[in-house]
């Protein structure tokens, strides 16, 4: 049986595995294990012989080590489901994360790798009165959030960085290029990232983004109006701020798209192979069209018997003199396609019928916005006039919903709308504030009939007693966006009438649901380890122990979970035969056999759930003969 580890990818392992690969003469050994010989890389990677430091071009600044060594220090906190505060918790595909962004990166690591198609962030602007995330403390144990590292002894997270600060933009990089390095590893290969940033921070943000996605994936910074009139400042007064935008890979990118009206594709196709598909309603004639193409001017039938055409001197089979109207399409083509017409009585059509008189009936061809966007070449405006900040206070008004410099909702939908957000695809959003990431998507998907899925990721910041969101009984910053996705998806269900995911799963970041003893064995003496019966921790439940699995074997945090009782035991069915788990005490030895006609791929235990060696040894026997590629665990 394996044992699972329980801590999140260890970064720079995998990394010295990677590039083992590729040099595996530098790689070495110490006492702490494999490492590089970096002079050695360095020769690899040169053409001359390396004497020594030279001069080169390149970023530095004080605390770069640290931000490196914060991102690759692996993490053995988990996630807690938290029920009571999700909404359809069975159902929903949509993740809202309570905690230290930093942490949860880490903690999705592996389950998210590769998986999300947009990243859209709107971090603090570091104009000198901002809080950023400070990174520099050890561990306590003096709560919860303590213990799992997300806050220090004093109960901070947040640090004023005030621009008389020594390290005023050391502090900020610092802070963003950890979580950048470590938000990299989620994005699919054609994913992008969108950040929201002004003028303080955009130079350095540029050159920090260089370097983690490479120069080559650099594909835009957008401007954007945040206001059209603004009285303030001593020089010009600002309006505008910017979206740096960077691919996981520009290579494997298919561009962005734009010039769509998306709003006139206001029909909904009701049945057959396309239902759900938007659609708009085009005429089939166009006064504009000029040529003389028999094949384009023909008699079309409509449903009362009577025939229609475009306005002309010359009738079929005739050869149309130039002048003589005809349709968009071929007859050929109107034939091939005539699932798309619509044939419509009209009050006034500028169509005759075959008696030379005005027609009643117009023609129409279906033009689904899917098909327009797959085959659009136009590229969006690299500057963004029509989203500016007053849309977000007008809709957390609607809400009800007290908050401050939200971006609006227009803004986000544009953004998922360029980047074409499909089908299961992924929008992350690791400052998620009050969720306007999750509002946008939710929208997006009810108009387009997508189910696109998101992952909220928010500090449960403590909200001043002097704010307005305080009286309203919001007392975290947390509150206020789980309580914004529930009056939203309200809000869209009421308006759009739309079947689409309105749920979400909380989890909160926690310290690990194992003792000291799993991971540090050696630092006890053989005397001390009967005083542990189990090496989980007493106050954790069966579900927190199945999140903290599912993230160690790798599994994404919306799959289906079912709990059956299969004998005398409570097991847990994860995605149908993806992961079997029971977490009982004690374990009825012949639940095996029916949780192999499962044929699950991953089955886990609890270790001290077998009183005796030769109880885990008959279960793998067992789990070999009738199941024989299910892989066994415990933990």
């Amino acid at each position: 049986m394996n044992k699972l580890s329980m801590e999140t990818m260890n970064i720079i392992d995998t990394n010295i595995d990677k590039i083992g690969e590729i040099f595996p003469n530098v790689i070495v050994e110490g006492e702490a294990g494999k490492s590089i010989d970096f002079e050695l890389l360095k020769q690899e990677l040169s053409d001359n012989i390396v004497e020594g430091n030279k001069e080169k071009y390149q970023l530095n600044w004080p605390g770069k080590k640290e931000a490196i060594l914060n991102a690759n220090k692996p993490s053995i906190n988990t996630l807690r489901p938290v029920v009571e505060k999700s909404v359809d918790f069975d159902n929903t595909k949509n993740i809202y994360i309570e905690g230290d962004n930093l942490e949860a990166l880490k903690i999705l690591q592996e389950s998210y790798l590769y998986r999300v198609k947009m990243i859209y962030i709107d971090p603090p602007y570091n104009t000198g009165s901002d809080f950023i995330y400070s990174d520099n403390f050890d561990k306590n144990s003096y709560d919860e959030l303590v213990e799992s590292g997300q806050i220090n002894e004093d109960g901070e997270k947040l640090i004023a960085n005030s621009s008389s600060n020594g390290r005023y933009h050391s502090n900020w990089i610092s802070m963003m290029y950890s979580r950048l390095k470590l938000a990299r590893n989620l994005l699919t290969d054609d994913g992008v990232i969108f950040i929201s940033i002004d003028d303080h921070e955009v130079d350095n943000l540029r050159k920090i983004c260089n370097e983690i996605f490479g120069e080559n994936n650099f594909v835009g910074c957008a401007g954007r109006i945040t206001k059209k009139s603004n009285n303030k400042g001593d020089y010009w007064a600002p309006n505008f701020d910017y979206v740096l935008t960077y691919t996981k890979s520009a290579d494997d990118g298919y561009g962005f798209i734009g010039g769509i009206n998306y709003d006139s594709y206001n029909l909904t196709e009701k049945e057959g192979p396309r239902k759900g598909e938007k659609y708009q309603l085009v005429r089939l004639y166009m006064s504009s069209l000029q040529n003389r193409n028999p094949e384009q001017r023909f008699w079309i039938d409509c449903p009362d018997g009577s025939k229609i055409i475009p306005p002309g001197k010359t009738l079929p089979p005739q050869r149309p003199i130039l002048g003589d109207g005809i349709w968009r399409w071929t007859r050929k083509k109107y034939e091939e396609e005539k699932d798309k017409i619509v044939i419509k009585k009209v009050k006034s059509s500028n169509l005759i019928d075959q008696d030379g008189n005005p027609a009643k009936w117009n023609v129409f061809a279906k033009t689904y916005l899917n098909d327009v966007i797959d085959n659009l070449s136009a590229k969006p405006n690299s500057f963004i006039e029509n989203y500016i900040n007053q849309l977000s206070s007008h809709e957390l008004n609607k809400l009800d919903i007290p908050f401050d410099y939200a971006k609006p909702t227009a803004l986000l939908k544009f953004l998922m709308e360029i980047c074409k957000i499909g089908d299961d695809d992924i929008v992350l959003d690791f400052f998620s504030g009050s969720a306007s990431t999750a509002d946008a998507l939710l929208q997006y998907n009810a108009e387009n009939g997508t189910n696109a899925k998101y992952i909220m990721i928010q500090l449960p910041e403590k909200i001043d007693n002097k704010k307005e969101a305080y009286a309203k009984g919001y007392r975290y910053i947390t509150d206020i966006g789980e309580e914004r996705i529930r009056r939203a998806s309200k809000k869209i269900k009421k308006e759009t009438k739309a079947k689409i995911d309105y749920g979400f799963r909380v989890y909160q970041i926690a310290s690990s649901n194992m003792k000291d003893v799993y991971y540090k064995p050696s630092d006890l003496q053989q005397s001390q380890l009967t005083l542990f019966e189990s090496n989980i921790k007493e106050d954790r439940t069966t579900n927190d122990l199945l999140t903290q699995v599912m993230l160690n074997l790798g599994l994404t945090l919306d799959l289906k979970i079912e709990e059956k009782k299969i004998l005398n035991n409570n097991v847990y069915i994860v995605d149908n035969n993806t992961l079997v788990a029971c977490f009982d005490d004690e374990i009825d030895i012949k639940i095996v056999d029916k949780i192999c006609k499962l044929q699950p791929l991953k089955v886990v235990f609890k270790d001290s759930s077998f009183k005796y060696d030769n109880d885990k040894i008959n279960i793998e026997e067992r789990f070999k003969k009738l199941s024989p590629d299910t892989e066994i665990s415990v933990l």
